[in-house]
């Protein structure tokens, strides 16, 4: 098949999208695809009309995942032609000469409903969920709502609006946007005279966040794949908490697949996360956060609709458990996305 992996982009998880669609590039070439890889906002300038038969590696310059989420403004000063343009030259008509499109972006414009809104309006066939599923997950707001509504155990909290007064007395607690990934602009604090620097944060990283209840407990994560679960995984920092450096740097955070739980418990967890794949109106795949406290309550904190596919990320790890190698699992995932067009 002729396959655009989609990466990159102006999201502050930039650098997770890049390196997630590196590894699903290579596996995709290694499994015989003409396979292009591509970032959505910088684009490809030349001649399209062969460019699936070009021998070409374009994985090549893409570093690894740095300590810390990339300047987008420096981005933007690399783009050639309106930056305010969200789609690069020559990305759309690329990707319309796609047998699919891979998506292996993250965050905003990406993991949002924009893009499959967009692809949806031109006839292009991608990979994962649909646009008002991918929007609905990726708003936390929302999404707990529908977790109350269907019993979906989550911790308590409060959606606030930037310059909107707000209550909040209970500490420790959890300050994160409303609509962001890998724990960006995530704070834990421990008093109200913390909370003025966490809101902050939170605010430099978009318009709306969410302050919630914080969970002191272990971290686990579930995914689900064409409305099967997976085996949990849990995630345990070296140090701190599972924020954007413990997530891509290699060592450290210890992964433990199957996890070491009571099978009644596991079972019970991914249970939530077939739950949580239906109540979002999921399709294809997706990966779901988890807390467990010391009492052995399960808290579904929220769910990943395009999960990565880096070197250190856990739905290929949950895969590989039950026998799925990283190139099958990135070839399972193009079957069951083209099942939604042959409906």
């Amino acid at each position: 098949m002729k396959i655009v992996v989609l990466a990159g982009g102006t999201s502050p998880e930039r650098d997770v999208s890049l390196s997630t669609g590196k590894m699903i590039y290579k596996a995709l070439k290694n499994k015989g695809h003409q396979t292009i890889l591509l970032d959505v906002y910088l684009g490809y300038e030349g001649d399209t009309s062969n460019l699936f038969d070009i021998e070409k590696d374009w994985a090549e310059g893409i570093g690894n995942i740095g300590t810390y989420n990339p300047d987008i403004k420096e981005i933007k000063a690399l783009r050639k032609g309106n930056p305010d343009h969200f789609f690069g030259p020559g990305v759309l008509e690329i990707c319309d000469m796609a047998d699919i499109v891979f998506l292996a972006l993250h965050g905003e414009n990406g993991e949002d409903g924009r893009i499959q809104a967009a692809f949806d309006l031109m006839g292009i066939k991608y990979t994962g969920t649909d646009y008002a599923s991918s929007t609905i997950a990726m708003d936390k707001a929302v999404s707990k709502e529908l977790f109350t509504y269907y019993n979906i155990p989550s911790p308590k909290g409060i959606y606030v609006r930037k310059g909107e007064e707000y209550t909040w007395d209970s500490f420790p607690c959890v300050v994160k946007v409303n609509n962001g990934g890998s724990s960006v602009g995530v704070s834990i604090v421990h008093s109200a005279d913390e909370m003025d620097a966490a809101i902050d944060n939170a605010l430099s990283y978009g318009d709306q966040l969410i302050i919630e209840q914080y969970i002191k407990g272990r971290e686990f994560s579930v995914g689900v794949i064409d409305g099967k679960a997976l085996p949990v995984i849990e995630i345990a920092p070296i140090s701190g908490f599972y924020d954007y450096k413990n997530k891509y740097q290699a060592g450290n955070a210890i992964e433990t697949c199957p996890a070491d739980l009571d099978e009644a418990i596991s079972k019970q967890m991914q249970d939530f996360a077939v739950m949580v794949f239906k109540a979002l109106r999921l399709k294809t795949y997706a990966r779901m956060d988890f807390l467990l406290n010391d009492k052995n309550e399960i808290y579904c904190l929220e769910a990943n609709t395009l999960p990565g596919m880096t070197p250190t990320s856990l739905l290929p790890q949950e895969a590989k458990a039950i026998g799925i190698d990283f190139e099958d699992l990135c070839e399972l995932i193009i079957d069951i996305s083209l099942k939604k067009y042959n409906k």
